[in-house]
């Protein structure tokens, strides 16, 4: 629904995101996004992949949406969710160019991501969003509402429909060919 600069110069993200929001954003970008995040970690990934390989509809519409590499721990009493924190978005390349090419516009995770999917970010305009890893407990916060959606029987690692304000990540990869991390390295290099 739209990318804004902020006065600091960090975006506003709002989800969905159309091609033209991706294109907007680059390497580096600071963001807080607002709308809905989806989760889903590695036993819900193995889930949806045979379903795009038969061609069957999946549980959710990722057209426009971001997948968060995230398995909530409980929310204890009065909290909306527990510690949210990122894992490893790596584990996912396997999946990753197929939910692209269905119309998925964003991931978030940590770590650094496959040339597979870098090349899936260009070709179907696509971003790969870096959440602070250690502070999850931190990021339960920008956590407004949470509801499992799908595969309720993975627990943690169910599909959740999180809604969020202003939800603090970083551009890692852009559809643009721009990677964060390799900046990184060659620019501190010898």
């Amino acid at each position: 629904m739209g990318v804004t600069t902020a006065p600091d110069g960090s975006k506003d993200v709002t989800t969905p995101l159309s091609d033209a929001d991706v294109e907007s954003l680059k390497t580096g970008d600071r963001v807080r996004i607002t709308g809905v995040l989806y989760t889903a970690r590695d036993a819900a990934h193995g889930r949806l992949f045979p379903l795009i390989e038969r061609g069957e509809p999946l549980p959710i519409d990722i057209r426009g949406q971001v997948i968060y590499y995230t398995g909530p721990s409980p929310a204890r009493p009065g909290d909306i969710v527990g510690s949210i924190g990122p894992t490893t978005g790596g584990r996912m390349d396997k999946f990753t160019p197929a939910l692209l090419k269905l119309g998925l516009k964003g991931t978030m995770g940590k770590g650094a991501r496959s040339q597979a999917v870098k090349d899936a970010f260009r070709q179907y305009k696509g971003v790969y969003f870096g959440a602070i890893g250690g502070a999850g407990a931190v990021l339960s916060r920008f956590v407004k509402k949470v509801a499992v959606v799908a595969y309720e029987d993975l627990g943690t690692e169910a599909i959740r429909r999180l809604e969020v304000e202003d939800f603090p990540a970083i551009v890692v990869n852009d559809c643009h060919g721009g990677d964060l991390y390799e900046e990184g390295m060659a620019r501190y290099a010898r």
